[in-house]
């Protein structure tokens, strides 16, 4: 009989069930049995998890520590969770079928995405200001915002954890964490590191549950401060609605449907290598999937000819195993989704060069490595975010041309360039209209690094040493260095 294994979630430093008892299950994608359950978090959880966040803010041990000792904190966090790395991946692996080989190094890397912030929590500063008024002293200091609700999404779940909690934590916040209801279990896990790193309660809370009532609760909860959400533009605009109740501040990265674009003197090899990682790295599910594949005409074919022959050797499989290069798609959804879009996609004249259907004689969530050739930029898929291993390609003569291609986009968030001409790579970074844009590489981030979206891709960023400021607030303090009285406010001079 299957071992099917209960969770419970973190708040004001306890490991609780839902008030009501209630959970729900959680699937392998791989082989689409259920493997865990976790609870569904009411209203009432959330006002304990926001009141526990808040009191550690305002009057718990937390709000008396100076940001060195913050930092401490922090880095002991990044060290547990490299030591742990292998454990969660695995989790993290068997719950949305991403690659165990990614999920294990991922976990291990984003811990110095917490040595960072760590670094960053005593380096965060005012100003004084040289004010225009005789015998004032002015100056400016960076204060928390309060409590921060962290709204994250199942694909990358760790990596957003870390580029939300460690800036809000190290300014002096305390966070409420949201997982997604499609993959719970890493993020639970993770919160067994908050414990082990010796947190004081309150500070991180971990809640799980569906955007009724869980997320509507959480983020428009009178107590919180900010929202940080990542995840889809239509759970996005519910946040937008439920902000109105608290005026929290907010920050957004909803996805993209990212150009890719290989002029006629790219180095080829890379630029193939580049965008399979791009487009079937993850299973495609990744918010800076390169998912719009320009090649200029004079090396389309050639092109084409290389990635189709690689994309049709992609091993498809079980994502713990280390022969495997793809992995499942992690929601029923998703699936229905992609195969409804590229059925779409051909009626409109779309022709499927490799993939376009499920693999035979496999169960579970997979899909294969799909390339779609679009005669026109107004094909629907063109512009609609699959959250899969699909590519659209297309084909241009001259840089205006794939210029406005790239920016005919509802999206904003990423954007590859390949040339090595270094004057062309200039003017299209300048160009194209994108939060974050990579020239002869994909797909790379670094602790020291913002990233983030434009249009409809969201706003904000996160990560780098500036986002430890969204986390905060300026206070401006005047202060009178005259002895003589105040003069009487009814006599003008």
């Amino acid at each position: 009989m299957l071992n099917i294994q209960s969770y419970k979630m973190l708040i004001d430093g306890d490991w609780v069930d839902a008030s009501d008892g209630e959970m729900f299950e959680s699937t392998n994608p791989a082989d689409g049995k259920v493997w865990c359950r976790v609870p569904e978090a009411t209203e009432e959880d959330i006002n304990r998890a926001v009141t526990a966040a808040h009191r550690a803010y305002s009057t718990g041990p937390w709000a008396k520590l100076t940001p060195t000792e913050r930092g401490r904190y922090l880095r002991k966090l990044g060290d547990l969770l490299a030591d742990r790395s292998e454990q969660l991946g695995r989790t993290e692996s068997v719950d949305t079928g991403k690659m165990l080989k990614e999920t294990r190094w991922q976990a291990k890397y984003i811990a110095e995405f917490f040595h960072f912030f760590a670094g960053c929590a005593d380096k965060v500063s005012g100003e004084t200001l040289p004010i225009d008024k005789p015998d004032m002293f002015v100056f400016t200091k960076r204060e928390p915002l309060g409590v921060v609700a962290a709204v994250v999404p199942w694909n990358s779940q760790l990596f957003l954890v870390a580029v939300k909690l460690g800036p809000a934590l190290a300014a002096g916040n305390t966070m409420v964490l949201k997982a997604s209801e499609h993959a719970s279990a890493a993020m639970l896990e993770f919160g067994q590191l908050i414990e082990e790193a010796g947190f004081p309660p309150g500070v991180v809370n971990i809640v799980t549950g569906h955007g009724e009532p869980c997320g509507r609760a959480l983020t428009s909860h009178p107590l919180v401060a900010r929202v940080s959400f990542t995840g889809g533009p239509g759970a996005a605009r519910h946040v937008l609605d439920n902000v109105k109740q608290n005026f929290a501040e907010v920050s957004l990265e909803l996805g993209g449907k990212s150009p890719f674009i290989v002029f006629e003197d790219a180095n080829l090899e890379s630029a193939v290598n580049a965008s399979i990682a791009g487009i079937f790295g993850a299973t495609g599910q990744s918010c800076v999937a390169g998912s719009r594949l320009y090649l200029h005409e004079d090396i389309a074919d050639e092109f084409l000819e290389k990635m189709t022959g690689q994309a049709r050797q992609i091993k498809i499989g079980d994502p713990l195993e280390d022969e495997t290069q793809m992995g499942p798609l992690c929601t029923q959804g998703q699936l229905d989704h992609i195969q409804r879009e590229v059925a779409h996609a051909q009626t409109e004249g779309g022709e499927v060069l490799v993939g376009g259907k499920q693999p035979d004689g496999m169960s579970g969530l997979f899909y294969e490595p799909t390339i779609i050739d679009c005669p026109r930029q107004d094909l629907r898929i063109v512009d609609t975010e699959l959250f899969g291993p699909v590519l659209c390609v297309q084909r241009f003569k001259t840089e205006d041309e794939v210029l406005a291609l790239a920016n005919d986009t509802e999206h904003g968030l990423a954007a590859g360039i390949f040339t090595q001409n270094s004057a062309r790579s200039l003017r299209m970074a300048n160009a194209v209209r994108a939060g974050i844009v990579w020239v002869n590489t994909y797909r790379v981030v670094s602790p020291i690094a913002e990233f983030g979206g434009t249009k409809g891709s969201g706003y904000g960023r996160e990560s780098g040493f500036q986002a430890i400021y969204d986390y905060t607030r300026p206070k401006t303090v005047w202060m009178n260095t005259s002895d003589e009285p105040m003069a009487n406010p009814f006599v003008m001079r």
